[in-house]
């Protein structure tokens, strides 16, 4: 009965867990694609060209922003790009296919300007600032410059919460998933990705007095 797919487009800081819910998510649900970036980085050791990004060169991602290609991009350093190709999530949505999409704040609010309210989007918070910075502390890998400037990084990205449509606080991980699975299945029930009039079709109603949610907002 659906027309449509959902895109899930999920932020939040460095070190919240985003990834890790994204992941626990996706393993539930073969059915939902993820969406590969873009980058014009160099193809690390075992990575694979369209698995864990589309590796192209600069001059091709130069090419893609100008035809409008991209949903959104940023730029890392100097020449050093990534960002989210359009065509895929489109085909996606359209073959009823539900996608999801991790990329930070500025990346989602260039995605609802483009796909409007065909994207929904998640912002996952940690239960503290606190937690955040004992979750970040506790990575062995980075410094503690690294550490300041995602913390940095993470109050910025607290300011824009009210730009989101859900929330999901991770304290406990299965909560967090069990959550972001509760907000896809919602927005899979939306009546403008299902085929309703179908429905309404076989069902008895008196056409004259029964009007749509859509057309009753049109005449008000």
């Amino acid at each position: 009965m659906r027309k449509s797919g959902v895109l899930l487009v999920v932020s939040g800081p460095s070190g919240v867990g985003k990834g890790t819910v994204i992941e626990r998510v996706l393993a539930r649900h073969s059915e939902v694609a993820r969406s590969v970036s873009c980058t014009t980085r160099q193809p690390r050791p075992g990575e694979q060209d369209g698995r864990e990004y589309r590796f192209v060169s600069l001059q091709e991602f130069r090419r893609m922003i100008a035809a409008g290609e991209l949903l959104e991009y940023a730029r890392v350093h100097q020449d050093l790009w990534y960002g989210t190709p359009r065509g895929p999530v489109e085909a996606a949505l359209a073959s009823g296919t539900d996608i999801t999409l991790e990329i930070d704040y500025q990346g989602a609010r260039s995605v609802r300007q483009l796909m409007g309210g065909r994207a929904a989007l998640v912002f996952i918070a940690p239960p503290s600032w606190e937690e955040l910075v004992r979750r970040l502390q506790g990575r062995s890998t980075e410094s503690e410059d690294a550490t300041a400037r995602r913390l940095d990084s993470a109050r910025k990205e607290f300011k824009h919460i009210g730009m989101f449509e859900y929330i999901v606080v991770n304290d406990d991980l299965d909560d967090a998933v069990t959550q972001l699975e509760a907000i896809l299945e919602a927005e899979r029930c939306r009546l403008n990705r299902t085929q309703w009039r179908q429905l309404q079709a076989r069902l008895p109603f008196d056409k004259l007095t029964v009007l749509s949610n859509v057309e009753a907002q049109e005449e008000d």
